[in-house]
């Protein structure tokens, strides 16, 4: 069987979750972390206008975003599913587990992926 290695696109994978954080590249971000294709953003857990607007920033080089709320899935503030909406931005909410895995999935197809995530 032939092996290839995964190529990311100078993005970088989510190596593990929790607790507490997430583990990028090798080094460890305590608490929630927002990814975009131009960076990684710390925020207070709040899925509200402030944890979205790097993503809004960046609505022309993102298709999706994964919400990850924690363990505990809730619908999305009707506004800010509009704004991104707007922005042409899919939206998907989603346990953090699930968040990730799919994040580094999409990234793998080379996919603009966007990522806001609540530390469990």
């Amino acid at each position: 069987m032939r092996m290839n290695e995964i190529q990311m696109t100078g993005r970088l994978p989510i190596d593990s979750y929790g607790p507490g954080g997430f583990r990028i590249d090798g080094a460890w971000h305590e608490g929630s972390l927002i990814l975009t294709p131009g960076g990684r953003h710390g925020f207070d857990g709040a899925v509200d206008e402030d944890a979205l607007a790097p993503v809004l920033a960046e609505a022309a080089e993102i298709d999706v975003v994964l919400i990850g709320q924690g363990s505990d899935i809730a619908p999305l503030a009707a506004p800010l599913r509009a704004a991104l909406e707007a922005a042409g931005i899919g939206v998907e909410i989603m346990s953090t587990a699930s968040a990730c895995r799919t994040y580094n999935v999409l990234l793998t197809e080379d996919r603009l992926v966007a990522a806001v995530l609540v530390a469990v």
